[in-house]
């Protein structure tokens, strides 16, 4: 059986200067690390879904974040970087990959083994999806050094969450090569 990979929010909006929430410096190093965990993910035949922030101008996500990945906007677009990669864009609104989209669609169609988890921020929306991927009862891995969040306390607060509370799976690329 394959696994499905789902790369969270790797956004210009939030891994690219100039935006309002980019994510610093530190966005920048996970990139390659996500791109080595793609090329192995694939050599096994997994399935990837970008799962991207497709805001409408008026979200009420708003009112507590400024706004940010538009539809239809360079914000919202893929990184170049991962972009090449062969993949299904899923576009949400929420912090869950799983609230009000095709998700759980795709997914029940295609029996994923488990969930490999990528991209940023921990403590949003990685947390939000690997939690509705829980309650669904995916088995969750999260590659930890491929996840980014907001502050290093609350990515380790994240993943630990994730492993005592939700039962994900943390991981390191080392582990999973070695």
């Amino acid at each position: 059986m394959m696994n499905a990979v789902l790369v969270i929010d790797m956004l210009r909006g939030f891994c690219e200067e100039g935006f309002p929430l980019y994510c610093g410096e530190e966005v920048r190093k996970i990139i390659p690390k996500i791109q080595k965990l793609l090329e192995d993910e694939l050599r096994k035949g997994a399935k990837i879904f970008f799962i991207c922030d497709a805001h409408d101008p008026e979200d009420a996500e708003f009112q507590m974040f400024p706004p940010h990945c538009i539809k239809g906007t360079a914000e919202a677009e893929v990184i170049p970087e991962l972009s090449k990669y062969p993949g299904e864009i899923i576009p949400k609104k929420r912090f869950s990959g799983f609230y009000k989209t095709e998700l759980e669609e795709k997914l029940n169609a295609l029996h994923p083994e488990k969930l490999v988890i990528c991209g940023v921020c921990t403590d949003i929306c990685v947390l939000y999806t690997v939690a509705d991927a829980r309650f669904r009862n995916y088995k969750v891995e999260v590659v930890r050094d491929c996840v980014l969040g907001t502050s290093p306390q609350a990515h380790e607060f994240a993943l630990r969450h994730m492993e005592r509370v939700l039962g994900a799976e943390i991981s390191t690329l080392e582990e999973r090569s070695g």
